[in-house]
Formats: C-alpha cells, sequence, structure tokens
C-alpha cells in the first residue's frame, strides 16, 4: 500500500520504528487514520475492535452499530485489510458491563448525572484493553482521540489539546493515569477533522466520510430513562414530587433518572415562566425547580481526584476549568478540603453544576487534573 500525501504531516516518527502498538479501531475514520499514521511511522501495527455488546441479538446489535456494534466491526475489518494490518476483535463484555453500564445506572439512580464515556476510557479502552495489549507483547496502545500525549520537562505524562480546539476531545482523558499515558499514543492530536478526512480519502478508505457517532453507544435512542426502567425490570425512579427550594410542593414528576441539572424543557409542569432543575434530593425523591438565575454557581465540589500534569492540587492554584465537555472553561481557584477532595471557586458565575459530570482543570494547553463533581455552593 502506497500514498502520496503528508506534504503537512506533523511527527517524522523517529524512535518508533519496529515498536508494537495496538490500535483500538472503532471501525470510524479517526481511529483508522490513526492506525495508518502509525504504520508509516515504522510502527508494528495490530487493529483490535473491542467488543462490548452484550447479548443482543444481531439485527439489534447492526441497528445500534456505534463504536461497538458488527458495523463498526466490519468497517474496521476493511481498514485493516486495506492497511495490511493483522485485526482482531476482543471480547471486553464484562468490563464495559460493570465498569459503564451498571455506573451508569447506579448513578442516575443516585440523582447524578453520569458520564459513561470517561468511564469507558478509563477502565475499558485503557485499563482493559492496555493491560490485554500490553500481555500480548505490545509497546503501546493508540487511539483515534483528537488530544495530544507528552512527557512533560518534570517527567510527569499529561495530556495536551488538539490541534483543533472544534474536535479536543481532553475532557474525557482526565482520569488517565501515569502508566496508562507512559504507553500510549495519539497521533490524530496532531491534525484538523478536514485533515484525518483527506488522508483516509487520498488511502481509499471507505470510512472516510463516515459521520461521528454523537450518542452514548449502549443507549442510540437517547431514552436513558427507558432503558434504566429495562435494565432493572421494573420502575426503579418512581414519580415523586417538584418542590421550590423551601420545600414547598409544586407538583408532581416523572422519576428523577428523567432529569438532571439545568434541565428546562419537558419537566411537564407549566408556570408561565421558564424553571430549572437546579437540584436533585433521591433520598426524598423531589426535584427541586427554580428560577434561572438559581442555576449559576460559584463553588464546586470535587472528589475521586486524578492528578496529569501536576504531582498534585496545591491550595491557591488557578486553572481554567471545565466542568462538562461543552464547557468553554472558566477560571477559578482550588483548595484542597481533604486527602480526595477539593474545593473550586470560579472568577464568574457558571451554569449548571452538575454532580455526577467531570470538572477538568487546564494548565494552558495541558491537562493538570480533576475530579468527580459532588455538588455546588
Amino acid at each position: 500500500m502506497t500514498a502520496g500525501l503528508f506534504s503537512y504531516r506533523k511527527d517524522d516518527g523517529s524512535g518508533m520504528t519496529g515498536k508494537k502498538v495496538v490500535v483500538g479501531m472503532s471501525g470510524g475514520v479517526d481511529s483508522a487514520v490513526a492506525a495508518y499514521l502509525l504504520k508509516r511511522q515504522g510502527c508494528d501495527v495490530t487493529g483490535v475492535t473491542m467488543q462490548i455488546w452484550q447479548d443482543e441479538d444481531t439485527a439489534v446489535q447492526e441497528e445500534n452499530g456505534g463504536c461497538c456494534g458488527l458495523t463498526a466491526v466490519e468497517d474496521a475489518r476493511r481498514v485493516a485489510e486495506r492497511l495490511e494490518i493483522p485485526y482482531y476483535v476482543m471480547n471486553f463484555k464484562e468490563e464495559f458491563r460493570r465498569h459503564v453500564m451498571d455506573y451508569f445506572t447506579a448513578e442516575y439512580l443516585s440523582g447524578r448525572t453520569p458520564n459513561p464515556c470517561i468511564a469507558c476510557n478509563r477502565y475499558v479502552k485503557w485499563e482493559a484493553l492496555l493491560n490485554r495489549s500490553l500481555q500480548i507483547g505490545a509497546d503501546y496502545i493508540a487511539t483515534g482521540h483528537y488530544a495530544r500525549v507528552e512527557c512533560l520537562p518534570t517527567g510527569r505524562y499529561a495530556v495536551r489539546s488538539s490541534v483543533t480546539a472544534e474536535k479536543d476531545q481532553t475532557y474525557a482523558l482526565y482520569s488517565l493515569t501515569q502508566e496508562q499515558l507512559a504507553r500510549t499514543l495519539m497521533p490524530v492530536g496532531d491534525y484538523t477533522k478536514k485533515e484525518i478526512r483527506a488522508i483516509a480519502e487520498e488511502l481509499g478508505l471507505a470510512v472516510a466520510q463516515k459521520k461521528d457517532s454523537q450518542e452514548i453507544c449502549f443507549i442510540p435512542d437517547k431514552d436513558y430513562a427507558g432503558y434504566i426502567d429495562r435494565v432493572c425490570g421494573e420502575q426503579p425512579a418512581p414519580p415523586g414530587n417538584f418542590v421550590s427550594a423551601d420545600g414547598t410542593v409544586l407538583g408532581r414528576h416523572r422519576g428523577i433518572t428523567r432529569y438532571t441539572i439545568g434541565q428546562r424543557k419537558g419537566l411537564g409542569i407549566a408556570f408561565g415562566h421558564p424553571v430549572f432543575v437546579t437540584e436533585i434530593r433521591p433520598e426524598t425523591n423531589e426535584i427541586v425547580l427554580g428560577e434561572a438565575q438559581d442555576v449559576f454557581a460559584r463553588v464546586l465540589f470535587a472528589r475521586q481526584l486524578n492528578c496529569m500534569a501536576v504531582p498534585e492540587f496545591t491550595d491557591g492554584a488557578v486553572y481554567t476549568a471545565k466542568i462538562r465537555y461543552s464547557h468553554a472553561g472558566s477560571r477559578c481557584r482550588v483548595m484542597r478540603t481533604g486527602e480526595d477532595s477539593l474545593r473550586c471557586e470560579f472568577e464568574e458565575p457558571v451554569r449548571a453544576v452538575t454532580p455526577g459530570q467531570a470538572v477538568v482543570f487546564y494548565d494552558g494547553e495541558y491537562v493538570a487534573g480533576g475530579g468527580v463533581i459532588t455538588g455546588s455552593g
């Protein structure tokens, strides 16, 4: 296989010749080009797709597709054939069920809004895949994420923002460990999406213009509450009361799994003006409603901390923090409140601080670390 492109190649790949790399191939264009870039650098590349669907029949798997269905497997297999690299499907169904699907359900039932992609990255795409890859003699694993991994002058590894803010995926990677980062390659982070598609087109890859997957892969219809009801086999989150902050009953809600902080639409209750979900109280099965200004907060609290570019969070350190994937980021100051917890104070109020989501701290282009949001103040 040959290609005449790469007048805009970003990395000469020095030192990578002969290194054994397992590339996680999702069936999309990004991981396909990641495999090509590494092969062109002289790496000994093997493509792997992670089988994570449970016991669905063939028709359901084909319909769901996403980054893990049968369609994804066939797309990845065709790419591997085109690139002339070995290709395998590895079974990670148990790890995915335990660390992603069960976690997703438990978090919603506890009144929090989880981020399953972060859990999948940490425990499946890295921990499980990396361990399996090392067992078969790999030096590294690689993915098609729009991010870069760098070893800093301090000797610590950190995720650095990709060259394109539009596709940057560093937020969902904050929980990776130093050991995982030391064995990780992300070649796509040096390119824009347009460049990646152009490379795939010149290579003749059928996935060159394949659309990106937008939904949670195991809930393609986006009906999270319906999924939880089906999994639990009953109505695990019964109806309860909408209340004001002082506890005044305002109406009835349909179950806490159907709501998230900041939500305005789909509440099923009318006041003649917009109201928003400001708090979820699983212990009393109540949803607190408030005005637009009530959704803003200057302070959040987080736990389950993971430090990346810095060895620890120090009191008074100033970062730019993102509280959700789509958040542009806001300046803040952190204070430790315990061995595995901190307080984060923003210079300006931020909207919809949501327990269960991640707060990720950036020092310039580098991920300093992050944690799981537990509340706001």
